[in-house]
């Protein structure tokens, strides 16, 4: 396996997800190498995972910067420095500007616990168990700039059933997540799925 397609993870909190991609190409189902982790809170544990598993990071704190864009400029260098051919937003709960969106766009995608358009944003699991809505689930999309606006690649849909609270209901989007995330990655790597300008 070459490993030439690098992609970068941008996350913020344990990093399931992360880890769920880096078991995947350890495992070698995912021909790609994990080049970056970008994390917005030092002591995440997603921080923790990365330093185990001997993957350079760019952490950072927002505070420490006058505006998104400042260190999203810091950012953006750190990934073509590290030649990355794909971002990958992976439970990353900072809202991006078009500093990091316009030179990523169609190589910049995100992982979210709904079935878009449906509940974007913060606490979509709450807000489906709150709607009452039959059906939710996961969907991988490609981010443009807007809340969980842009094309859909993949999705994958999950009965909720009476009985699930947003815990247990949390419990069983994740492991989807952690499939159907590592799996659109490996077609974009193959060159088998590409936004249509």
């Amino acid at each position: 396996m070459s490993k030439s397609f690098r992609i970068a993870v941008f996350a913020s909190g344990s990093g399931s997800n992360f880890q769920a991609i880096a078991d995947a190409v350890n495992a070698g189902r995912l021909d790609v190498h994990i080049g970056l982790l970008v994390c917005d809170r030092p002591k995440a544990q997603v921080v923790e995972r990365a330093n185990k598993l001997g993957i350079p990071t760019f952490v950072f704190r927002a505070k420490d910067y006058a505006s998104r864009e400042q260190y999203e400029r810091e950012i953006v260098q750190r990934l073509e420095e590290e030649q990355i051919d794909l971002v990958v937003m992976a439970g990353y709960m900072r809202l991006i500007t078009s500093v990091l969106v316009e030179p990523w766009y169609g190589r910049l995608i995100n992982v979210h616990p709904s079935l878009l358009p449906a509940f974007p944003g913060l606490d979509a699991i709450k807000q489906a168990l709150n709607y009452g809505v039959k059906v939710t689930g996961v969907t991988v999309h490609y981010v443009d700039g807007g809340m969980d606006t842009g094309p859909i690649i993949a999705q994958q849909s999950l009965d909720i059933t009476p009985e699930d609270t947003e815990e247990s209901l949390a419990a069983r989007i994740h492991p989807i997540e952690h499939v159907l995330l590592p799996q659109v990655i490996a077609q974009i790597a193959a060159g088998k799925i590409k936004l249509n300008p």
